[in-house]
């Protein structure tokens, strides 16, 4: 009553104070290690502001749990709502982050990453810390080819 069972392997997934700093501490590490890439390479959002993203999104999510599963009562409460709110709110911080400039458009990389930093921060509040730390290896993987590549194409010219 009120706690949420994965019925394949019978493992509680009732949120606890415990489980809840747990991952918010594993989401400061992969909100850290996004954003101390994007710091080391000078851009505008940086380590703090990757870690900032990452926990509000986990807390946000844990709390969305949290309140279906103390709250039998609520017989409407669905979870993925508070998810679904904080990607909207994420697209309006990454789009303030795109600049036109006459030389072409600015940002865009930075504000995908803000964009797939909230949803590493999603699967982690929801418990998938593998994947999430296998996505945020990709990342960097992705944003260090492209430093890798930019900086060939400039040895070239």
């Amino acid at each position: 009553m009120g706690i949420f069972v994965n019925k394949e392997i019978n493992v509680s997934m009732e949120i606890t104070e415990t489980l809840a700093l747990a991952r918010i501490g594993v989401s400061l590490l992969l909100g850290g290690a996004i954003g101390l890439e994007r710091m080391v390479h000078k851009h505008p959002a940086g380590m703090r502001t990757f870690m900032l993203i990452c926990i509000g999104s986990t807390l946000a999510t844990l709390a969305s749990i949290y309140i279906c599963q103390s709250n039998i009562d609520l017989h409407n409460g669905d979870p993925g709502r508070i998810a679904a709110q904080i990607l909207t709110g994420i697209g309006f911080i990454g789009a303030g982050l795109i600049i036109k400039t006459a030389d072409g458009v600015s940002g865009i990389t930075t504000a995908a990453c803000i964009f797939v930093t909230a949803v590493i921060g999603i699967a982690v509040g929801v418990g998938m810390m593998l994947t999430a730390a296998i996505v945020t290896v990709i990342v960097l993987i992705i944003l260090s080819s492209g430093y890798y590549a930019r900086k060939r194409q400039d040895n070239k010219g």
